[in-house]
């Protein structure tokens, strides 16, 4: 299952409190439709029916079938920029 880091977690419960007051608010990880394989997220008021939802610390990640496969066996991190820019990152779980 995808794993969160604390500094993704913490962007992730930032974000998610920006946009709404919703307790079911989170990021949405979904596959590209054009098929690319590439990713997108989004921030959501909550999960689609059949997306399978990762929660640590307070921040949800809602993914998709496809996403849910794709990153089974990764961890999620973020890097936040001096002017506040973040970027996700995608790495190999660490025991």
């Amino acid at each position: 299952m995808l794993t969160l880091t604390d500094t993704a977690a913490q962007v992730i419960r930032d974000l998610s409190s920006q946009v709404t007051e919703s307790a079911d608010t989170g990021v949405r990880i979904s596959t590209q439709t054009d098929g690319t394989g590439s990713l997108l997220l989004s921030i959501v008021n909550g999960p689609e029916s059949d997306d399978k939802v990762v929660e640590t610390d307070g921040a949800r990640i809602f993914l998709d079938p496809t996403a849910a496969d794709m990153l089974d066996d990764k961890a999620l991190d973020a890097d936040v920029d001096e002017g506040g820019g973040v970027a996700f990152l995608v790495t190999e779980q660490h025991p």
